[in-house]
């Protein structure tokens, strides 16, 4: 390698940078020339590599060049001419002291593609050393001694795995033919279960003639399992009769009244929506809250307690993120510890058997909304009149899909969307006449004076359509055509 030109000197030296000072570069054939015969024959340091000795600061001792041997420098010493570069011998490859001549790597691009040139041409030599002479010579000795013929079919499809078996029976020579006759076949192992046969889906129930069939435009779409919509519906039908509460529990309640309830789903409403939950987490916390009443006795100073938990517990289950307890804790004033909500919510859940299967009134609503073709304004009014289940007492004995039915009846009734034909009827599950007592209900609920302030605020909102105002002048003017005459006493007033 040629030498490189001195650079100008840093004001700061590195000890890893071979330009730091200005000593002009030592090649290493002038290195070697200063070496004398002994450093040659018994090197005292290790081997280096070629990086490592040209990353070497050329003011200290360059130990990598202790390790050069160079054949000048032996003719040098004994007064005849150098005859060429030679290479680095390592002490290690030799160490008897023969030194051997190798050839250094070449430092251009050219040389580089005619060593490659080199190597590609060689395998088309046909001399007495070349690959072909030698593959000659290998087929000349296989026709001289041939070889026991083996089935090549069966070494290739066999999987060595079988191969192996044979060789160690001592069949190795033997085909693939033989051993089929000579081994019996291996027994198939016994699978844990049998598997199982493909069955046909079984082909939906037909829908009544004067019924439109809303499901079948969502076949192609398996996200919406059209084949299996009435069979779900008709188990959550089923599971509803398990998850209402008692209608009468208030009656061993010693120091709670239907009043007092009110005002905690009243709370809980406006706390649901400060949390921007879910509308399903509300109706599954106030049935948690009712199902637990019916089965234990609760102190008032509790009752906000098992409020705060059956909605900490609700918004477990049915949301994606729920609020951290902290925010329970905080949204209750600091009233209860956050090991007490914790207490409390695994001595409610181990009370109702840890059975949190609700059939949300919400599904049901969604359902029928299908057969009034999505409308949002009947839907926004059917929840409002749906979350009056949740705040009136009297509403407590119907199941979810009941009140879903009446509330999509009524909204219909009031936006004057026509009549409750049979397709309507055949998705709710449910006639006129059996929706006609709920429909009173929420009417009579209705047309009294406002007692729950924060239920009557959520649905007086644009967002919900002003649900709450636009039912109530309603309720008002028909009220009498419902046989309601006293309306201008209040819900605790009737029910005393």
């Amino acid at each position: 390698m040629p030498p490189r030109p001195a650079r100008n000197l840093r004001s700061v030296a590195n000890e890893n940078d071979e330009n730091s000072t200005a000593t002009a570069r030592v090649t290493r054939a002038k290195a070697a020339a200063t070496l004398n015969v002994d450093e040659l024959a018994m090197p005292t340091k290790a081997l280096q590599s070629k990086k490592t000795a040209l990353n070497a600061n050329p003011t200290r001792a360059r130990a990598a060049l202790g390790d050069v041997s160079n054949v000048a420098k032996v003719n040098a010493a004994e007064g005849k001419k150098p005859a060429g570069r030679t290479g680095l011998v390592s002490k290690v490859a030799h160490p008897s002291g023969i030194q051997k001549k190798t050839a250094t790597a070449r430092s251009t691009q050219a040389a580089k593609e005619a060593k490659e040139a080199s190597k590609k041409a060689e395998p088309k030599r046909s001399g007495p050393g070349s690959i072909v002479a030698q593959k000659r010579k290998i087929l000349k000795e296989s026709d001289a001694n041939p070889a026991p013929k083996k089935d090549t079919a069966a070494e290739e499809g066999e999987p060595a795995r079988k191969k192996a078996h044979h060789s160690l029976e001592g069949t190795k020579n033997t085909t693939k033919t033989d051993l089929k006759q000579a081994e019996p076949p291996a027994p198939k192992e016994a699978s844990l279960s049998p598997a199982p046969e493909a069955v046909a889906p079984e082909p939906r129930a037909p829908v009544p003639a004067a019924v439109e069939d809303l499901d079948s435009e969502d076949l192609d779409d398996p996200l919406m399992v059209a084949e299996y919509a009435n069979d779900i519906f008709e188990y959550l039908r089923d599971l509803e009769c398990k998850s209402v509460p008692n209608p009468e529990y208030m009656s061993h309640q010693d120091d709670l009244e239907w009043k007092t309830r009110g005002i905690l789903i009243d709370w809980l409403v406006e706390v649901h929506t400060r949390f921007h939950l879910l509308p399903e987490t509300l109706f599954l916390a106030v049935n948690v809250v009712d199902r637990f009443l019916s089965e234990k006795v609760v102190q008032l100073d509790r009752l906000q307690l098992v409020g705060i938990t059956a909605m900490f517990i609700a918004s477990k289950y049915e949301e994606v993120l729920s609020p951290h307890i902290a925010n329970f804790r905080h949204i209750a004033d600091d009233g209860f510890t956050e090991a007490e909500i914790l207490s409390a919510e695994r001595f409610v859940l181990a009370t109702l058997d840890y059975d949190l299967s609700y059939p949300n009134p919400m599904n049901f609503l969604r359902r029928i909304s299908k057969a009034d073709n999505y409308d949002i304004q009947s839907r926004t009014i059917g929840k409002y009149l749906m979350e009056i289940s949740l705040l009136d007492h009297r509403l407590l004995s119907y199941r979810p899909s009941h009140l879903a039915a009446a509330a999509m009846y009524l909204a219909r009734l009031i936006l004057g969307r026509g009549e409750w034909d049979e397709t309507l009827e055949y998705y709710a599950g449910y006639t006129e006449d059996e929706i006609e007592p709920v429909v009173i209900t929420m009417i009579d609920y209705m047309a009294r004076p406002v007692i729950h302030e924060a239920f009557f605020k959520k649905y007086a909102s644009k967002r919900f359509l002003k649900a709450s105002i636009l039912t109530r002048q309603w309720a008002k003017k028909n009220a009498h055509v419902y046989g309601i005459t006293d309306i201008h006493l209040t819900l605790d007033e009737v029910s005393s």
